[in-house]
């Protein structure tokens, strides 16, 4: 959709997607979040943000088509995914499963003389802690939701031993930290009887590792570069796996493609991004890479992803910001479930394709060429002027400010 203008980018989404034209009417800077709907989101308001919201394309999630809408200001991130998604196609796309929708909170529990009786205490009065925090949100419970289970941990300090109490909330379609942080404070006093100490935190945990999303999507090699390119590709993600320094950059690369769709949704990035990078902490507690990639037996190269997933269809900015509201409308999603399988399925593709480019031309290359378009403008470049100074900083290697500058005074001298 490139050579598109930004009208007919619409038209074409809107048809494809089978969603009213008038949708878009939120994502244009004029009907969008106004300062009095942003004045009663935070505090000290004085104006608004906007970002680019681009849609990425190709991708096919579990059989279905979809148009993935992305906010970022990062050049390459929405083209490179949907380059990537693109070679997906003839394999069947991406699939991904989700387990249920759990969100634990805790209550620390401090100043117990017996922790590991404190421990069966609570475990003996589950089925009490349990109905006292549903009663806080009945709603919740009538559509199928509540408290699922309680755990009871026991954490050494260098002050002294904490029991904690875990409480595993099924949230449905909602993010779930007001619904959890709720229920923890509600249950407080009473734990704190039960266990004969008193408490102190009471608050969900972003660590949200029983609510994982999986995604696997087969990467077609001849259209990667052929077989020394799987090659590099597996050896570069490798790299990622064995040592933390390669990991980090590696994951920023999957949150590219994840953030754009969190906050493109109205979503909590800050939550999402606490609880993948808390799971890429593995057993033996390295960090390390958040994905995995293989050969399949065609030589074809097969990825993999699962990370904690905690996005919202109800509550929160998804429910109060207009443009939240519209990108959730164009994606034709139902449950917080579907959400989190088509999320992590950019973040798959985005990582790919930065591995592609890390492992053939460099990463520099593609992001330079997009990024020259930020500095043309930048220069002062418009309409037709900016894809001339563009392709001559590209041809010339040098995507710099005073190079654009140089360029833009040449064709401006010629006319």
């Amino acid at each position: 959709m490139k050579d598109l203008s930004i009208d007919e980018r619409r038209a074409r989404v809107a048809d494809a997607m089978g969603v009213r034209a008038g949708v878009f009417e939120a994502l244009s800077p004029e009907h969008g979040l106004t300062l009095e709907q942003a004045d009663h989101m935070v505090e000290n308001v004085v104006g608004v943000l906007g970002l680019p919201v681009g849609i990425a394309t190709n991708f096919v999630v579990n059989g279905r088509e979809v148009l993935v809408p992305m906010a970022t200001e990062e050049p390459s991130v929405v083209a490179a995914a949907s380059n990537l998604a693109r070679m997906t196609r003839d394999h069947g796309g991406f699939v991904a499963s989700a387990t249920a929708p759990l969100m634990q909170a805790q209550v620390q529990v401090l100043d117990v003389a017996d922790p590991a009786g404190a421990r069966v205490r609570l475990l003996s009065a589950a089925e009490e802690l349990v109905a006292l925090a549903n009663e806080q949100d009945p709603a919740l419970v009538r559509f199928g939701g509540g408290v699922r289970d309680i755990a009871v941990r026991l954490v050494p300090s260098s002050r002294q031993t904490y029991v904690v109490l875990h409480l595993v909330v099924d949230v449905r379609d909602a993010m779930g930290a007001n619904a959890v942080n709720t229920m923890a404070e509600a249950i407080a006093p009473r734990v704190a009887e039960i266990a004969r100490g008193r408490t102190l935190l009471r608050i969900l945990t972003n660590k949200a590792d029983l609510r994982l999303t999986r995604v696997a999507a087969t990467f077609d090699a001849a259209m990667l570069g052929g077989p020394d390119v799987v090659e590099n590709m597996v050896d570069a993600a490798e790299l990622a796996v064995a040592d933390p320094y390669r990991a980090a950059t590696h994951n920023k690369g999957i949150m590219n493609g994840i953030t754009a769709v969190v906050l493109a949704t109205g979503n909590d990035t800050r939550a999402v991004e606490a609880g993948a990078h808390s799971h890429a902490v593995g057993p033996e507690g390295r960090y390390t890479s958040m994905s995995r990639f293989e050969k399949d037996t065609d030589g074809n190269l097969v990825g993999t992803l699962e990370l904690p997933m905690p996005v919202g269809l109800v509550g929160g900015a998804t429910k109060v910001h207009p443009v939240a509201q519209a990108n959730v409308e164009l994606l034709g999603v139902h449950t917080a479930s579907e959400l989190a399988q088509i999320i992590m399925a950019v973040g798959l593709a985005q990582n790919a394709a930065a591995v592609r480019a890390l492992a053939t031309e460099g990463i520099q290359r593609g992001h330079m060429s997009l990024h020259a378009r930020n500095v043309a403008v930048t220069a002062g470049a418009v309409g037709a002027e900016v894809d001339a100074v563009v392709a001559r900083m590209v041809e010339a290697r040098s995507v710099r400010a005073e190079t654009a500058e140089e360029v833009l005074a040449q064709l401006r001298g010629r006319s």
